[in-house]
């Protein structure tokens, strides 16, 4: 049997009836990506001499998240079954090629299963799962061993049913075979639609060799049909993500409360607390610490820097043995160099901090750059926007923002300067100047607020002592109880003592 070039064939045509989603089946998100995605990743390790998708209903979304692909997009206008689906993508196939045909829905197998099923000497090559509740999939029927058929739940006898064996859907053929097998399909049977594993009968018929590799683990070949069995999904591959981690010498304090959606470059002796989400791209230098409850989006962390707990990264660029955090909100770029200090309730946006700044608490720094050695002190905001256009706030090295400043955008302050703390700054500063820029303090005396009406003015000049002597007669030094001279208080009739 010669082998052509391989071309990969994904179904993604499903609609998810049973999902109760407008989104196509292939678009729905596992790991933070669209399940098709997992799929062409591990495609694209087979290095494929071309990629068929046959999409649906919502195909156009979908085409969208997978544009560059270099992908051949087939419609499948009605939803015939899985042998219309590959009818329509057939027509693209090149001569003599070797066909995987795969599902969209199975996002969990592996490259290396996919590359044994491919070096089976068949003509048609099955990958199997046996399943202790094979209910719902097409039952493996076999004959002295080799495989003669699938049966469809549907149409399968109560015997069948028993059949733990099961299709995953995902199989390897060649172009010319599969082609003259296509053509004989039929929709006689309960779902009315052209099913590809019918070619396996057909197959048999003809004399032309079956084969079956049984997947190692089922979970690659576990499909999508409810939101129970997508999480079931996201778990065991969260599961599998947290263990490849940690075998790179990733310390994961709980690898059940840890989430990776995206893709990640650790360096040594990295330790991540719970119930920490990473996204998109992100870098981990060495020794990075991340603590509890902290979600990090396509961001680099330096060699040595902390994210504290609860803190949220986004596009974010952290220098080499900073601290950021408690609570701390880092937004796209974001840069901070060396040795920087981010506290608490501290957010920034579009940013450049320099070398052993800090701001570390309750401050906002927005379109600004700092130079080496700032300090801004807590409640500081940069008031970058005019309802119009972002203005820039520019502050050199040394300068010392005080509390509560209010830096107006554009504006600049000079190196080694100083804003005096409750500071509303429209000016430049030159270097080494101070900076006030406060209301004059007036002090009204004997002013006193609002009273409902009905109150009586309170007494002047009358502490809360002053008012419980002369209800209740002077302290006596030491005592410690109320009462005339001291004295503590009769005890009511029938009262008793406790």
């Amino acid at each position: 049997m010669g082998v052509g070039a391989l071309e990969i064939c994904v179904l993604a045509g499903g609609v998810g009836r049973r999902l109760g989603s407008r989104r196509a089946k292939a678009g729905q998100l596992l790991g933070g990506r669209p399940l098709l995605g997992h799929l062409l990743d591990t495609a694209a390790e087979l290095g494929p001499h071309a990629v068929h998708v046959v999409v649906g209903k919502g195909g156009e979304e979908i085409k969208r998240c997978f544009q560059g692909r270099g992908i051949r997009w087939v419609a499948q206008p009605e939803a015939l079954g899985t042998g219309h689906a590959v009818m329509r993508a057939a027509t693209g196939f090149g001569a003599g090629a070797r066909v995987l045909i795969c599902l969209a829905d199975t996002p969990l197998v592996r490259g290396g299963t996919l590359r044994g099923l491919l070096a089976l000497q068949a003509d048609l090559a099955l990958l199997t799962v046996e399943l202790a509740d094979p209910t719902g999939y097409g039952r493996v029927v076999r004959e002295g061993g080799r495989v003669t058929r699938i049966v469809e739940e549907k149409d399968a006898s109560a015997a069948e049913k028993r059949i733990c064996e099961v299709n995953s859907g995902i199989m390897a053929v060649s172009q010319g075979r599969l082609k003259g097998w296509l053509g004989e399909l039929s929709r006689d049977n309960a779902q009315g639609e052209y099913l590809l594993p019918d070619i396996v009968a057909l197959a048999h018929r003809d004399g032309a060799t079956v084969g079956a590799l049984q997947a190692p683990d089922p979970l690659e070949a576990q499909g999508v049909n409810t939101y129970g069995q997508l999480s079931e999904l996201e778990r065991a591959m969260q599961q599998r993500n947290a263990k490849e981690l940690m075998a790179e010498g990733v310390q994961l304090m709980d690898p059940a409360r840890f989430d990776l959606r995206g893709t990640v470059k650790a360096g040594r002796d990295v330790r991540i607390d719970i119930n920490v989400i990473l996204e998109g791209e992100v870098v981990l230098g060495d020794e990075v610490v991340i603590g509890p409850n902290v979600v990090i989006r396509d961001s680099r962390i330096g060699a040595g820097a902390e994210i504290k707990a609860n803190s949220v990264l986004e596009g974010a660029v952290v220098g080499a043995g900073c601290s950021v955090g408690p609570f701390a909100r880092l937004r796209p770029g974001t840069v901070l160099a060396e040795g920087v200090g981010v506290g608490n309730f501290v957010e920034i946006k579009k940013s450049s901090i320099g070398k052993g700044s800090k701001a570390n608490h309750l401050a906002y720094l927005g379109d600004s750059t700092l130079g080496e050695g700032v300090n801004v002190g807590a409640g500081t905001i940069t008031c970058n926007y005019d309802g119009v256009d972002k203005h820039e706030t520019h502050i050199g090295d040394g300068a010392f923002i005080g509390s509560n400043a209010a830096l107006v955008a554009p504006v600049k302050v000079g190196a080694g300067a100083t804003v005096g703390a409750g500071s509303t700054i429209t000016q430049d500063v030159e270097a080494e100047a101070l900076a006030v820029g406060r209301g004059k303090q007036r002090a009204i005396a004997g002013w006193h607020g609002p009273r409902k009406a009905g109150k009586s003015k309170p007494s002047k000049g009358k502490s809360i002592l002053d008012k419980h002597e002369a209800k209740f007669g002077p302290l006596k030094a030491g005592s410690g109880k109320s009462g005339t001279g001291g004295k503590p208080a009769k005890k009511a009739a029938g009262q008793k003592g406790g």
